[in-house]
C-alpha cells in the first residue's frame, strides 16, 4: 500500500528521538500527520533506534499552524449545540485536543530517555492513533463547513506538559491520567447533548 504524497516526501531520521523531535517541530497540519505516520511505520519496521541521540532540549511550544488563536480557557466563546456553528465549535475543540495529543505523545517519547522499550512502543502507537483521530475529526469539521483553526482554542494541556517536563512520573500522572481522562469523563454527557 502506498502512502499519501505527504508521507512519500517525509524523510524520517534513523533515531527515534530525532524522529519525535521532527514530528514535534512540524508546523503544518498535513506535515505533522505525515511525519507522524512515517515515523510510526519506521518504528514498527524496526528502523528507529534509540542510541546516539543528543539529550533532549528544554521544552518549548511545539510546531503548530498559525491558527487556531490560543486564548485563556475563560475567553473561549460559549456556543450551544442547537446550531451548526455550535456543533462545529464543539467538533473543533475535539480536533484541537487530538492535535495536542499528537504533540504530547511525541514529547513523551522525545523528553524521557532510558525508558523500557514498551514505553516507547506505546507512545509511538498513541501518536499515530491521535493523528488518525485528528484526520477523522477534521473531515467531520469540513462537513460542517469549517476547518481546523476557524475557532479559538486554549493551550491547557501543553501548559501542563511544560510544567511536568522534568518528571516522567509527574507527566504521566497529570497529563494522560488527570487532564486527558477528564475529557473522557465528559464524553457520555457530550454524546447525550448531541443526540438531543
Amino acid at each position: 500500500m502506498q502512502g499519501s504524497p505527504e508521507e512519500d516526501m517525509v524523510v524520517t531520521p534513523p533515531n527515534l528521538f530525532d524522529a519525535a523531535a521532527q514530528c514535534l517541530d512540524c508546523t503544518g497540519v498535513d506535515a505533522k500527520l505525515a511525519a507522524t505516520h512515517a515515523a510510526a511505520q519506521a518504528f514498527a519496521a524496526g528502523r528507529l533506534g534509540c542510541a546516539g541521540a543528543a539529550p533532549p532540549q528544554a521544552i518549548r511550544a511545539p510546531g503548530r499552524p498559525p491558527r487556531p488563536r490560543l486564548v485563556p480557557p475563560r475567553a473561549l466563546a460559549q456556543r450551544g449545540l442547537g446550531s451548526t456553528e455550535g456543533r462545529a465549535a464543539l467538533v473543533h475543540a475535539i480536533a484541537h485536543i487530538e492535535f495536542n495529543a499528537i504533540n504530547l505523545a511525541w514529547d513523551a517519547v522525545y523528553r524521557f530517555r532510558d525508558m523500557p522499550a514498551a514505553y516507547y512502543a506505546d507512545w509511538v502507537r498513541v501518536a499515530d492513533d491521535e493523528a488518525r483521530h485528528f484526520a477523522l475529526i477534521a473531515a467531520r469539521l469540513a462537513q460542517l463547513g469549517h476547518a481546523y483553526g476557524d475557532f479559538d482554542a486554549h493551550d491547557g494541556l501543553w501548559e501542563m506538559a511544560t510544567r511536568t517536563a522534568d518528571s516522567c512520573l509527574a507527566r504521566m500522572a497529570l497529563v494522560p491520567r488527570v487532564l486527558e481522562a477528564r475529557g473522557l469523563d465528559v464524553t457520555p454527557g457530550m454524546i447525550e447533548r448531541l443526540r438531543g
